[in-house]
């Protein structure tokens, strides 16, 4: 029964149809295609999923994109950035300079002697970053050990090669 349901099936997509448009008034015949419903089915998806690629292309690399919620124009994204670098430039800046004026102010009050102050000590102070983790992880000692064998390995190759070069002088 599944059997016969399916040939009638393919037999319904590949019988040949013709498709005849016509003038009305003088039945002149303006346009024929020879047709099968499968030729209409495949018709109709490729030019469905050409549709949807074409649309999907203009949306993505086109100002389009700005008018679908949650994209943002590339002109605001790089003032973004910009104004990013620039309020971190600026807070380095200020930092610097509330270590000075504290310099100063403990100049001004004497707890501190005047030959010990120095602008640049200062300025140094308020760079150094707090979290530092110099130690070294087990990879990186395995790597500077490889490093080093190596290293003494090729040493030695160079030595042999002078001392037979020295040999044939």
């Amino acid at each position: 029964m599944a059997k016969k349901k399916k040939r009638n099936l393919r037999k319904k997509l590949f019988i040949k149809n013709r498709l005849v448009i016509l003038n009305e008034d003088t039945f002149e015949e303006i346009f024929s295609f020879r047709l099968t419903l499968m030729n209409v089915f495949v018709t109709f998806t490729l030019g469905g999923i050409f549709l949807i690629l074409v649309t999907t292309f203009i949306i993505a690399f086109t100002p389009l994109r700005e008018f679908i919620p949650g994209y943002s124009s590339s002109e605001l994204k790089k003032n973004a950035t910009k104004l990013a670098i620039k309020s971190d430039s600026l807070e380095t800046a200020l930092k610097k300079n509330e270590a000075y004026i504290k310099g100063v102010q403990k100049v001004l009050k004497g707890e501190l002697e005047y030959a010990k102050f120095n602008k640049d000590s200062i300025l140094a102070d308020a760079d150094v970053p707090t979290d530092l983790n110099m130690k070294a992880s087990e990879e990186e000692i395995k790597l500077r050990e490889d490093v080093a064998k190596t290293e003494k390995e090729s040493g030695e190759s160079e030595s042999k090669t002078k001392k037979n070069k020295g040999d044939k002088k």
